[in-house]
């Protein structure tokens, strides 16, 4: 499923100014294509993330995803385009502490219409993948932090969704924990076809995906011959180093 950003704004204002964050954006990401974006902290790609999603509105230009306009879609069309369409993992999991890891996972089911044992033999199953299908009943409190993205992942899949967004999924791991979970998430998506959009500063994890384009000055780019690698990425020993969060 093909995503197509068109001439993307978005402004925020801070203490009397305008801050423009995102200055017509363009990029297009290709069906099952894995793509990170790298910049510096505050260059608006996480802003970019929640644009696509639908969960914050576009100053102007378009996002479409499969065809269909989502910028156009109103706020319950949006919602209802996000819980079945799109993956989220996030940097601080985003766990429900209330509930174990299996109804963690179950519950994007849930909001998708998925209930009963359907959707606890879907749970336990893509557990299974990650990992952690002798762990269904544990509290995620007692979970390593791997652990627990590990669960955010299964979550973030677990309804087969089309585009998976990731936004700085490793950021809260250490160096050895994250180069075992980001393999997980990039085969699981893979083997179901989905497309995904990653936002990260590590740039070791970064070279591991299809594509890299980099945020710069409110716009994504991805550098002609001679700025990126054979593989047109960028050239990522220049930014070594960073920490987005932006």
């Amino acid at each position: 499923m093909t995503l197509v950003i068109n001439q993307l704004c978005r402004s925020f204002h801070e203490g009397g100014r305008v801050h423009r964050v995102l200055d017509h954006a363009d990029a297009r990401v290709e069906s099952g294509e894995a793509v990170a974006v790298v910049g510096r902290s505050g260059s608006g790609k996480s802003t970019l993330l929640n644009l696509i999603s639908g969960i914050d509105r576009a100053d102007s230009g378009t996002v479409e995803f499969d065809g269909r306009n989502v910028t156009a879609l109103g706020e319950p069309a949006r919602t209802l385009f996000r819980r079945a369409r799109i993956g989220f993992v996030y940097q601080f999991f985003n766990l429900i502490p209330t509930l174990d890891v299996e109804e963690n996972v179950r519950l994007a089911l849930e909001l998708n219409g998925i209930r009963g044992s359907a959707a606890r033999d879907r749970s336990a199953a893509i557990l299974r993948e990650v990992g952690l299908g002798d762990r269904l009943q544990s509290a995620v409190d007692k979970l390593s932090g791997g652990e627990q993205q590990r669960v955010a992942i299964a979550r973030a899949l677990v309804h087969e969704p089309a585009l998976l967004l990731a936004d700085e999924p490793t950021g809260n791991l250490d160096e050895e924990t994250a180069l075992q979970v980001f393999p997980v998430l990039t085969s699981l998506t893979r083997a179901r076809g989905a497309t995904l959009l990653i936002v990260t500063h590590d740039t070791g994890l970064a070279r591991s995906v299809d594509r890299v384009l980099e945020m710069r000055d409110g716009r994504l780019r991805q550098p002609g011959p001679g700025e990126g690698t054979a593989s047109s990425s960028v050239d990522l020993r220049g930014i070594d180093g960073l920490r987005s969060r932006g």
